[in-house]
């Protein structure tokens, strides 16, 4: 997949509200690398977006 041209913090939010949709769905990849290939993240950044996705999205405060 081509990574899409966005700022670091727009994807990371974008993965963040993707995941927490898409919670309990079924996936051939572990979480990190299903959200790398999915948003073009690292995986310090996917692990940002799965912290968010918990916190109850990218627009949760903790």
């Amino acid at each position: 997949m081509e990574q899409i041209d966005l700022q670091p913090d727009e994807a990371v939010s974008l993965a963040a509200d993707w995941l927490r949709k898409h919670r309990n769905d079924r996936r051939e990849l572990a979480i990190v690398p299903d959200l790398k290939c999915r948003f073009g993240i690292s995986a310090i950044q996917a692990v940002e977006a799965i912290r968010l996705a918990r916190a109850g999205g990218a627009n949760a405060t903790g």
